[in-house]
């Protein structure tokens, strides 16, 4: 399954309802995400964006392993770390699961290009917002358990994304200024669940990237942001 509705419904995390065909989060749960405990009613996208605090970028001693990933995942139990249950997770068609968290078959759609993959091994999971970009917007150094958190954070269906791993290496850490997938008909659900997570962690834009997420929202008038900020 595609997450987005049925994560939504369980998880309430951050969503965005665009109307997009391809929309890997659902596209329009945004009136239903609004009742749930701790998540915010739906705001425009405009709205969303200007919640988002504008500050200059820090990448100083950034290092990827500050965010410890991959984790046991949810259920500690089941052999599968974060990244191999958000794959099942987000399976169109689910895989056989053999011992060690070993899959054969199945299929996912790659949200970023539109690409149907058929090998789980050549899937990358992505954090939606790169971590090096996180640890450029963070307006205070987070603590090691924050950064955990974020790099495996399951408890919203748009941290972490499974898509095609050319797709992943072509975004590589870039932000909405510098990178857009290349399946156009996804940008707007793209910029709303940037903006989410964004929002969600409580992280800073800086000001080309803001501008880049203004001009997306002019193309995109009916998507929402709806978000649940993270403990």
């Amino acid at each position: 399954m595609l997450r987005g509705l049925p994560a939504l419904v369980l998880c309430a995390l951050p969503v965005l309802a665009a109307p997009a065909a391809h929309s890997a989060p659902a596209a329009t749960t945004a009136p239903a995400a609004a009742g749930l405990a701790g998540v915010r009613a739906p705001l425009p996208l405009f709205d969303a964006i200007d919640r988002l605090p504008v500050a200059v970028e820090h990448r100083e001693g950034y290092k990827r392993d500050l965010y410890k990933h991959w984790n046991r995942g949810l259920n500690s139990g089941d052999g599968c770390d974060t990244r191999k249950e958000v794959i099942l997770a987000e399976a169109v068609q689910g895989p056989a699961v053999a011992a060690g968290c070993k899959l054969t078959g199945g299929s996912w759609r790659s949200a970023y290009d539109n690409v149907v993959v058929t090998d789980a091994a050549r899937l990358d999971v992505d954090h939606f917002v790169p971590l090096a970009e996180v640890f450029d917007s963070e307006p205070v150094p987070w603590s090691a358990a924050r950064r955990e958190a974020y790099a495996n954070d399951q408890n919203s269906p748009d941290t972490l994304i499974a898509v095609s791993a050319a797709s992943n290496r072509s975004k590589s850490d870039k932000d909405p200024a510098e990178w857009l997938p290349s399946d156009g008909s996804y940008h707007c659900t793209y910029a709303a669940t940037w903006v989410g997570t964004k929002l969600r962690w409580d992280l800073a834009v800086d000001e080309n990237e803001r501008q880049a997420l203004l001009g997306l929202a002019e193309d995109c008038p009916t998507t929402t942001v709806v978000y649940e900020p993270a403990s």
